[in-house]
């Protein structure tokens, strides 16, 4: 839950009228953001969760094999990520399930986002000590 949903479950104290602009000014959250979060508007965090392809554990688990068949010595090219997380959505009840693998971008964004994932790169030894 956030500020401003916790802002407007919370009783105000005595004394403090139960208004918008008092609880605003009494739990240091913007007028706006009460106002929207009062007429069912989400917040942004919200938004964003329910905007990912992958559920976190469906993320740990695809995470998960690209580290094992990375460790068996066969890397998985970047261009079968999205078939992948395509096939790790089909647990899913069939109408949280996507009709389609994830878009082009996806699969750099998410090794962007996953740090495990991207290669480190060897630097050369330095011969001049």
């Amino acid at each position: 839950m956030d500020k401003a949903s916790r802002a407007l479950a919370e009783d105000l104290p005595e004394g403090i009228p139960n208004t918008l602009a008092a609880r605003a000014a009494h739990t240091n959250v913007p007028l706006t953001t009460l106002s929207h979060r009062r007429r069912g508007r989400r917040s942004i965090e919200a938004k964003a969760d329910s905007q990912r392809y992958l559920t976190p554990h469906e993320a740990n688990a695809v995470v998960e094999f690209l580290l094992q068949q990375k460790a068996f010595g066969q890397p998985v090219r970047m261009k079968h990520m999205p078939s992948i997380a395509f096939s790790a959505t089909r647990n899913r009840p069939l109408a949280d399930r996507p009709l389609k693998p994830p878009g082009p971008n996806w699969a750099k964004a998410f090794e962007r986002h996953r740090p495990e994932l991207v290669a480190k790169k060897n630097r050369p030894q330095d011969w001049n000590r």
